[in-house]
């Protein structure tokens, strides 16, 4: 099942309307963003919790890494470039953490609040190589700005 993303969209806004607590809208948005597609094998957030450090939020799937720092991996690379990045082979990216052997791919998006402050980062892992699509990085990076954007 591939994803339904304004059906997504209307899901998650009817479920976060009014909240303002990060790690509450992040567990909602893990967990409606994980069921809403069978290429999702691991879904969750990094939060910012320190200068040029992350630590692992709400998620759905098997165990992630607990700490990231922004010199690391996929996501400390988003964090540090604050865009996107689509990687199709995770063997092929210099310094990718392997939190679970199985991840082929990922999709990491990052997560601003109000002001371009960094939250943190959106990170999506697929046991699929090349599984993430244009599609996804938009409905996604437009999902997360509606939720994010204003805190």
């Amino acid at each position: 099942m591939l994803a339904d993303y304004p059906r997504l969209a209307r899901t998650i806004r009817a479920l976060t309307e009014g909240e303002t607590d990060e790690v509450a809208l992040m567990a909602t948005l893990a967990c409606e963003i994980h069921r809403a597609d069978d290429r999702f094998d691991w879904t969750g957030f990094y939060r910012v919790v320190a200068p040029d450090l992350m630590k692992i939020g709400p998620y759905q799937g098997g165990h992630g890494c607990l700490v990231i720092p922004f010199s690391r991996g996929v996501c400390g690379a988003v964090a540090r470039a604050g865009k996107t990045l689509n990687v199709p082979d995770v063997s092929k990216f210099a310094d990718h953490i392997a939190c679970s052997s199985s991840t082929r791919s990922e999709l990491v998006v990052p997560v601003f609040g109000k002001g371009g402050r960094l939250i943190g980062v959106l990170d999506l892992d697929s046991n699929t190589p090349a599984a993430f699509t244009k599609a996804d990085t938009d409905a996604l990076e437009a999902i997360l700005a509606e939720v994010f954007g204003a805190l």
